[in-house]
């Protein structure tokens, strides 16, 4: 697998769709051939934190991990560097500059340094601006097949797509919370002649 083919693969999120017994041998591979580096490329530290903080809310620990545990916050740096575009970039990174002024609005502070309680309430509220531009999006599209067209424009439909499908392509997101098997169902390769039923003569 070329690292162009792995990016494609995270990013769009096709990993999940995979067999069960395919997905954590495809999730490796390209794991690997993305490496594991934690330098950040495109978000300075405060865009990392606040990236961070959104993800862990989308996401919190529980009795499994949460977003944070498994590097959500490195895979969407990865992704926006190798794969997004400069306008997806853009609009990604003022996007996070919104949230801080939402939030520098109605509790005077950044996101970062507001209460879980304060950051789930923009979360919900950019959740209903979401639902809202899809259902905008879905009345003036044309005739479409398949599934209905996304308003992949905006913010918090681009943090979210991104946090989930970072999650669910880790091993810990696979395994812990999809349930897939690392060792697949046991198979028997070979059968004694003996155990073999004789074939009914025609």
């Amino acid at each position: 697998m070329e690292r162009r083919e792995a990016l494609w693969l995270l990013a769009t999120g096709l990993a999940l769709q995979l067999a069960p017994r395919n997905l954590l041998a495809v999730l490796r591979e390209a794991r690997a051939e993305l490496g594991t580096g934690t330098e950040l490329r495109t978000l300075d530290s405060h865009q990392n934190a606040t990236v961070t903080a959104i993800a862990e809310t989308i996401i919190p620990r529980t009795e499994t991990p949460g977003a944070t545990d498994v590097g959500v916050s490195q895979f969407i740096d990865l992704i926006l560097t190798e794969w997004y575009g400069e306008e997806e970039r853009d609009r990604f990174l003022n996007g996070l500059t919104d949230v801080d002024l939402r939030t520098q609005s109605l509790f005077q502070k950044k996101f970062i340094d507001c209460s879980p309680l304060q950051q789930a309430q923009i979360l919900a509220q950019l959740g209903e601006e979401m639902t809202e531009e899809a259902q905008a999006v879905r009345e003036h599209a044309l005739p479409y097949r398949g599934s209905a067209p996304n308003p992949d424009k905006n913010f918090y439909y681009m943090v979210r797509s991104l946090t989930l499908t970072g999650y669910y392509t880790s091993e810990d997101g696979a395994i812990r919370e999809l349930g897939f098997q690392v060792v697949p169902g046991h198979y028997d390769s070979c059968a004694a002649e003996e155990d073999r039923k004789e074939e009914p003569s025609q």
